[in-house]
This record gives structure tokens, C-alpha cells and sequence, in this order.
């Protein structure tokens, strides 16, 4: 059988090109109605539902709002519970002045050279302790309290687990000395003694702290018992004098 095909070829190009426009334009229309119904949703979704939502959550809020203002004391119990959680950094920061008991065991010299405190007063801001107290052995007692003091050293172990060893005391100053009367009768000097403390004293850090006395070598009475300020070094030559 035989088939002639009467169309000419620019007819059939035309034909394929109209095919493709076709579909094109379908596809476009499709896309489009699609792009326009997603618009269309979000819209609603965004102006209607997040509207609702919105509005919801205003409403839940001024509830909240207005059964929170009905709680009596309230901002007292608020305040407290601030206060609570506090508590725990508080307690791992608080300085350990019992410590002042074992310092003062350590520090008291021993008969003949009885001290009695009087008052005794910590000020932790200025590391600063100070004594007041009296002594029946006139002014060697005292020089032995002060020298006891200075010769201290506190033994601890830091945060790190290693042993440390540092002096007590800087400063040691004595004042106020005087003679006076206790409530025996007695004949008795009245002194004030002040020093600054190492911070670790007092410090929680400082684990298995214990105080030692030492006098750098010499611990005989004669040494602690006479005045520092006695013993000084020997005056130079007078050079190109008259």
C-alpha cells in the first residue's frame, strides 16, 4: 500500500510548534493555579490562624498575668526563692572563723607567761585581727605573745592537694600598753596587739589546716622574751669627716 503524504514540511513544523505552545501554556496555567492556591493558604494561615493564636496566647498571659498580682506577698515570695538559690554558692564561699579558737590554742604562750584576752575582734575586709588583752608578767609576756605570733605558720592543703606552708601573720604591732588592776587586785598590763592574717586562715579552700609555732631557729626564752628592737646593726665609720 502506498501512503503519500500531502502536507508540506513548513505545514508540519507549524504544526509541532503549535503542539509545544500548547502544552507550555498548559503547564504554565497549572504552575500558576498551583503558586496562586499556596498564596492563597499562607495567606489565610498567616492573617486567620496566627491571628487566633495570637490572640489565644494574649488571652493566656493576661490570665496568668492577673492570677500572678492575686498571690499575696508576692514579691516577698519571689525575693525568698531568689534568695534560696543563692544559698548553695553562699555556703561554698563562707569563711571558716571557728578557725579563731584553734589559732588562738596555738598562740597563747604557755606559764610563766600568762595572757588573758579581753576582746578580740576579726575584720574580714581588712584581714586585719585585732587583741586586746592583759598580762600579769609585765611587758616579757607581752613580747612573747607578739614574737609567738610571728614565728606562727599555717600548714594546709590547697585546692590543688598540695601541701602548703605560709606565715600566719604580717604587721604584728603592739599598742595601747598600760598598767592597770583586774578584778583581784592584781597589778597587770593592759596591752592591744593588731596584725594582718594570711587570707588562707579563714579561707574553705584551705583543707586539713593546722597551725605551728616557730621562732626560726631559736625557741629559747631569753630569745623570745627580749625585744627585737633591741639588737640592730652597728653605726658605719664617720668617712671625710671634720
Amino acid at each position: 500500500m502506498i501512503e503519500i503524504n500531502l502536507i508540506p514540511d513548513v505545514k508540519r513544523e507549524l504544526i509541532k510548534a503549535q503542539r509545544i505552545r500548547s502544552t507550555v501554556i498548559a503547564g504554565s496555567i497549572l504552575v500558576g493555579t498551583i503558586s496562586i492556591a499556596v498564596v492563597t493558604m499562607l495567606a489565610i494561615y498567616v492573617f486567620t490562624v496566627q491571628t487566633v493564636r495570637s490572640s489565644l496566647a494574649d488571652t493566656a498571659i493576661k490570665q496568668g498575668s492577673d492570677k500572678l498580682t492575686s498571690v499575696e506577698d508576692l514579691s516577698k515570695t519571689l525575693t525568698i526563692q531568689n534568695q534560696l538559690t543563692k544559698i548553695n554558692d553562699l555556703n561554698d564561699g563562707k569563711k571558716i572563723d571557728s578557725r579563731i579558737f584553734d589559732l588562738l590554742r596555738a598562740i597563747i604562750p604557755p606559764s610563766p607567761n600568762d595572757v588573758q584576752i579581753s576582746n578580740l575582734t576579726v575584720d574580714s575586709d581588712a584581714g586585719l585581727i585585732t587583741i586586746e588583752g592583759q598580762a600579769s608578767n609585765s611587758y616579757a609576756a607581752v613580747e612573747v605573745f607578739r614574737k609567738t605570733i610571728e614565728g606562727a605558720q599555717i600548714k594546709f592543703t590547697d585546692a590543688s592537694g598540695v601541701q602548703q606552708a605560709i606565715t600566719l601573720a604580717s604587721s604584728v604591732s603592739t599598742s595601747n600598753t598600760s598598767y592597770g588592776e583586774d578584778s583581784s587586785g592584781e597589778k597587770v598590763l593592759r596591752f592591744t596587739i593588731s596584725f594582718v592574717y594570711t587570707e588562707e586562715l579563714f579561707s574553705p579552700i584551705s583543707k586539713n589546716l593546722s597551725i605551728v609555732i616557730s621562732t626560726s631557729g631559736n625557741a629559747t626564752d631569753s630569745y623570745l622574751g627580749v625585744p627585737k628592737s633591741l639588737f640592730t646593726s652597728r653605726a658605719q665609720d664617720i668617712t671625710g669627716g671634720q
